[in-house]
């Protein structure tokens, strides 16, 4: 029997959370562990229960959205954690600058509040397993006007191999394992251990934070 997914809601419109809370534990495998009503808070409760989602609004007074994502994938609040933690922010407008933000700063997607319960549990079951809620295509328009000027190419960029290389690019540009693996003739599990490799060499958490790494230095294509 597996543990179910810990869910972490966090909104400023208590209605708002209390709708969400039914849903989610309304699911299989899933339950709500804790609310709150601001970003604060929310940095709290993190390390109080542990959740494994956080479902962040992206607009609320004390601290929003966006800065409370930051902060809790800092180095001393992530090197407190023992598990890995998911962020999906939470917004009334599609391909919000913001969420952009907060995406950059860790955050593995974002949801528009108007969604329906089977997206919702689909979307918390998804970034549980580490992959986006945003379609990595969708994710790179988000981010084109994100970045005035490239950063300088870490050196850990040139660690990767030449096979690992083209998996990069192509996951940069949003393509799935299957689709990867018929552009470079090889299987899908091939693919999938050149991705964990590149993960690990670019100290990366998901494939979101490849499409990230892609455009902040100029390595989208």
């Amino acid at each position: 029997m597996t543990d179910d997914i810990r869910v972490l809601l966090v909104d400023d419109q208590e209605l708002f959370r209390a709708g969400v809370a039914v849903i989610v534990n309304a699911q299989d495998g899933m339950r709500v562990v804790g609310q709150a009503g601001d970003g604060l808070e929310a940095l709290r409760l993190v390390d109080e229960v542990e959740p494994d989602v956080v479902l962040m609004d992206i607009r609320m007074p004390e601290m929003d959205g966006v800065e409370a994502t930051r902060q809790l994938f800092q180095r001393d609040h992530a090197a407190r954690r023992t598990k890995p933690l998911r962020v999906v922010v939470l917004t009334t407008f599609n391909l919000d600058d913001r969420a952009a933000t907060a995406i950059r700063h860790g955050a593995s997607g974002f949801l528009l509040k108007d969604i329906t319960p089977v997206m919702l549990r689909d979307a918390i079951r998804t970034v549980h397993t580490g992959n986006a809620v945003l379609a990595p295509r969708d994710l790179s328009v988000l981010l084109n006007n994100q970045f005035e000027s490239p950063r300088p190419v870490p050196a850990a960029y040139s660690s990767l191999t030449d096979r690992e290389r083209p998996v990069f690019a192509a996951v940069a540009k949003g393509l799935s394992n299957a689709e990867i693996a018929a552009q470079i003739f090889a299987s899908e599990s091939t693919v999938k251990t050149h991705v964990g490799s590149i993960l690990r060499k670019l100290s990366l958490r998901d494939r979101v934070q490849i499409v990230v790494f892609a455009h902040e230095h100029g390595l989208a294509g």
